[in-house]
């Protein structure tokens, strides 16, 4: 058997071995837990500003209690926790802030393995980041969705029923009594969004890249089953060690194919391209825009769920899950893909049982047609652009409008309840800087609301375009991650009130209909906008940060630096 990377701490006879195992000793760890057996890293992101995560000292226990049982020695860490409610100004600013913890804290420390326990949005992909750039056995497990919303005799779903909602109240369709009573109907367990938005996004895609066991997806957090998973996580975390099956052997080229035609079949978060990209990009595998539009083609919507549909986490988990939809898949998986649990993808789910038509359907008939996330091109975005077809009006699809813009998020909530504002159900809403560097962080806020006076239309939707990301669980005709950004100096930078643009998601355009010579004397006169720090993290994020195609990374955190030991500390 190779040398245990923990040997260099716990196995030596020496000055430092004294340091090292004596004060572990401290909290009741006798002699034999240094005898050689793996040492599993629990990187925990408990924390009570991510209301998500609030369980996971829990989900850490259950993956301790099968550690043991298997016969390693667990010691749990925390990292920097990313809660998409609370933290301001966004998540995503920090995420890569946390994946530098996650990798740093892996590789300075002592261990053999790792146990991944996210849950909110940016843990999912900050940790998986992280690890894959030192490259150790790892395996993953998410906290799991809420139950499901109940108002007034209905299902509600986090976000999605919070967009309408708000939209409800500002067109005085619903008292502010109602919405106050909502909030406590909507969340009413521990765990994330139990609609697909991106935490439920995220969390089916640990399972579709194979790094966490089947079953990940979809339990709620409150049901033993989570529980049993990881503590089934736990156990099979000391194997992987011992089989030497390190990460970047499970996200190959192959497994990330898998995951971008799971991400079409439930018509998961747009947000997943950026991550996945971002994971991509640090184990070494070449992963573009394009290849979301082309594995997304020909790939239906099989999962009826909120946003894009009905139905919520928990009856999806009751369905069969994240394992039913891939068997559906059959003809587009590659089935060899390798998985955590030493079994390939097609073993895993060859056999997996559908309970539900109506939640999962079959991919001869399914849910929606041809809603893989569409990547767009033309002079507005030359670098490229998203649109998540399932989400959206059929009708908005080919559009062509006249631009309402706002220059910043502060410029748009000003003025969206202006009934003065010049703007009709037939215009295009534009939204600039709110990209990586604008916002700064690339915040969720391109579902931008409508204005007043067209909801009181009855109107739902308009073409939404900006640089921004949106949240999983919003809804609409919105096109993203407009690259490169305005603050970038992108075309988006320059498109003025007036000017008309055309969208066509079926030929994968969005062209803004000025002339070349037109842009090139108003970038003239465009100055850039001023960093909103000129200090600290905000200032290392806007001068590394790349652009949406390449996953928001920093420049200098692409590839790894694998699991090599750090020298002494004494």
């Amino acid at each position: 058997m190779a040398k245990r990377r923990s040997a260099a701490w716990f196995g030596r006879q020496d000055i430092y071995g004294f340091i090292y195992r004596s004060w572990v000793k401290n909290r009741g760890v006798p002699q034999d837990q240094f005898d050689g057996r793996p040492v599993i890293g629990i990187c925990n992101t408990w924390s009570e500003l991510t209301p998500c995560n609030t369980h996971f000292r829990v989900l850490a226990e259950h993956v301790r209690y099968g550690v043991l049982e298997a016969g390693g020695f667990p010691l749990e860490f925390p990292v920097m926790s990313l809660g998409e409610t609370l933290l301001r100004p966004t998540a995503m600013l920090y995420r890569n802030l946390a994946s530098m913890d996650v990798e740093e804290s892996i590789r300075g420390n002592p261990l053999d393995g790792v146990v991944l326990l996210m849950g909110c949005d940016k843990t999912t992909p900050s940790l998986i980041m992280g690890a894959a750039s030192v490259d150790l056995p790892t395996i993953g497990v998410s906290g799991g969705p809420m139950l499901s919303g109940k108002y007034h005799g209905k299902d509600i779903g986090s976000g999605t029923n919070v967009w309408s909602m708000s939209e409800e109240l500002r067109a005085g369709k619903l008292t502010l009594h109602e919405f106050h009573e909502a909030e406590s109907c909507m969340h009413r367990s521990h765990g994330h969004c139990m609609t697909m938005g991106t935490a439920s996004t995220m969390a089916s895609m640990v399972e579709a890249l194979g790094v966490g066991l089947p079953g990940n997806a979809a339990f709620p957090a409150v049901d033993a089953r989570r529980n049993v998973l990881a503590r089934m996580a736990g156990r099979r975390i000391v194997e992987m060690v011992n089989e030497n099956l390190v990460l970047s052997k499970i996200l190959t080229k192959e497994a990330f194919e898998n995951a971008i035609r799971a991400l079409s079949a439930i018509g998961g978060s747009t947000n997943a391209v950026i991550h996945l990209l971002a994971i991509a990009r640090r184990v070494g595998v070449e992963l573009t825009l394009d290849d979301f539009d082309r594995l997304g083609r020909g790939v239906h919507t099989l999962v009826d769920l909120m946003p894009s549909g009905e139905y919520l986490m928990e009856d999806f988990c009751y369905a069969g899950g994240l394992p039913a939809v891939l068997r559906e898949l059959e003809d587009l998986l590659n089935k060899d893909a390798l998985t955590a649990n030493g079994k390939t993808m097609w073993e895993n789910v060859k056999d997996a049982p559908c309970y539900n038509r109506k939640v999962i359907t079959p991919f001869a008939k399914p849910f929606k047609e041809n809603t893989g996330i569409a990547v767009l091109r033309g002079n507005l975005c030359p670098d490229g652009a998203i649109i998540k077809p399932s989400a959206a009006t059929p009708q908005l699809m080919r559009h062509r409008g006249r631009a309402v813009v706002f220059e910043n998020i502060e410029d748009f909530h000003r003025r969206i309840d202006d009934p003065k504002l010049d703007i009709d159900e037939s215009c295009v809403m534009v939204l600039k800087n709110c990209g990586p560097k604008g916002y700064p962080g690339m915040a969720e806020v391109g579902n931008m609301p409508l204005p007043p006076k067209v909801l009181k239309k009855g109107i739902t939707d308009m073409v939404r375009i900006s640089d921004a990301r949106m949240s999983g669980t919003a809804y609409g005709t919105v096109v993203l991650h407009i690259s490169p950004e305005a603050a970038a100096g992108g075309a988006l930078a320059l498109v003025q009130n007036g000017d008309m643009i055309e969208l066509d998601v079926s030929k994968r355009i969005l062209r803004l209909d000025v002339s070349d010579q037109e842009l090139k004397d108003r970038k003239a006169r465009w100055t850039p906008p001023k960093p909103p720090l000129e200090r600290g993290y905000w200032k290392l994020y806007h001068d590394h940060v790349l652009q949406a195609h390449e996953g928001a990374d920093f420049d200098f955190l692409v590839g790894k630096s694998g699991a090599f030991v750090p020298r002494d500390n004494h």
